[in-house]
């Protein structure tokens, strides 16, 4: 029988080049509920995320501008699920200026 608990992660200052929310998983899978990206800079940023399977990124959002202080729920209402080797990377176009939350169910 699963094994079902809610968990969060947290980024701190999104890298240009990635930076890895939630990294492979060894086994069971993780519906991800929620991920919001902030701009904690001074200007409009862009922000991507994508989900890494098999070697190939799928993109959720692909270079979105957010506004000077605002966030982008990226997935909201609806549940993202990956699978065991699933990783989910967020990227910003500008280095320390993006925080991302992501709120998650993980079964085992």
């Amino acid at each position: 029988m699963a094994t079902y608990s809610n968990n969060s992660y947290a980024v701190k200052n999104v890298s240009t080049s990635g930076s890895t929310a939630i990294s492979s998983i060894a086994s069971g899978t993780v519906a991800v509920s929620s991920l919001i990206l902030a701009n904690t800079g001074a200007s409009p940023i862009t922000v991507s995320a994508y989900i890494t399977r098999s070697s190939v990124n799928y993109y959720l959002v692909y270079v979105a501008t957010v506004p000077v202080g605002g966030s982008l729920e990226v997935i909201q209402g609806n549940r993202v699920v990956l699978k065991t080797s699933d990783s989910l990377t967020v990227v910003a176009g500008t280095a320390t200026s993006c925080d991302a939350f992501v709120s998650a169910l993980t079964a085992t």
